[in-house]
């Protein structure tokens, strides 16, 4: 991964606090993504980490403290505005909507039309460049019932890059999926922010990927930050530890000069 861009933060959080039915679920988060970054969230089970994407992208409001986007307050953006600055891919939960591909990621241009103006030419040729480049042209008219786990998230991801938002949140965008389709996500997001600029924030449980694919980590536990940084400095036991709060058996990957967590074994292979 080359080092990430030193352009001034599209999103800074301060001190942001956030309660659900009376649990606090984020303490005090402060941290900023800069222009053309990819962060990645990381932590264990209950952190905090979908709930967090989810106040940035306003699905939860209120809380306490301050989330700024492109400079602006959270609260000042019309829903509208906010889409052309954000999209977002939420963790996949099973549920299925009865449109064609190529109907669903229209629809990401919503962002882009008026009330009154029906889809242009522009549009349509803007989708079809985009399922090209994200391998779905394939099945672009099939219903995503009819799709597979993994080719339904790359059609999502298809249409959250149609919206043509500047930052892109996106959770757990390979769980559950197979290695091979696994490696076409992260192909296709590395090319979406190396190649389009497209700032990228996700969530993700698995910490090789976000070490291996991410500018920077962020770790939340229990609702707050407790690590920020490049990958080689989350990749070391003692800061594994601190997150997880368990100890981690580290080794390193053949190719990547970084520490890749492994599992351990129960002492034996046999019967």
């Amino acid at each position: 991964m080359s080092h990430a861009p030193q352009n001034g933060p599209v999103l800074e959080i301060r001190r942001f606090s956030f309660r659900l039915r009376q649990r606090e679920i984020l303490r005090k988060v402060s941290l900023e993504v800069r222009r053309g970054e990819y962060l990645s969230i990381v932590g264990p089970n209950g952190a905090g980490k979908t709930t967090l994407l989810k106040c940035v992208d306003r699905i939860y409001r209120g809380g306490e403290g301050q989330i700024r986007v492109f400079g602006r307050p959270l609260e000042t953006y019309s829903q509208k505005e906010l889409a052309r600055r954000i999209s977002y891919v939420p963790q996949a939960d099973g549920r299925v909507f009865p449109f064609t591909v190529e109907q669903f990621v229209l629809m990401g241009r919503y962002a882009h039309l008026s009330p009154f103006t029906s889809i242009r030419r522009h549009d349509r040729d803007l989708v079809r460049d985009i399922l090209a480049r994200t391998g779905t042209a394939e099945f672009a008219r099939r219903r995503l019932d009819t799709l597979s786990g993994g080719e339904r998230q790359k059609v999502y991801i298809a249409a959250a890059l149609a919206q043509e938002a500047d930052v892109l949140l996106l959770d757990e965008p390979t769980t559950f999926l197979d290695y091979r389709h696994q490696a076409e996500i992260r192909e296709l997001l590395g090319d979406a922010n190396r190649q389009r600029g497209v700032t990228i924030v996700a969530v993700t449980h698995d910490v090789n990927a976000a070490a291996l694919e991410s500018h920077r980590v962020v770790a939340l536990r229990d609702g707050a930050v407790v690590f920020c940084g490049p990958p080689p400095e989350l990749m070391r036991a003692d800061a594994l530890e601190q997150i997880y709060g368990t100890s981690l058996l580290l080794t390193g990957h053949p190719t990547a000069g970084l520490p890749v967590i492994v599992p351990r074994t129960s002492g034996g292979r046999g019967p």
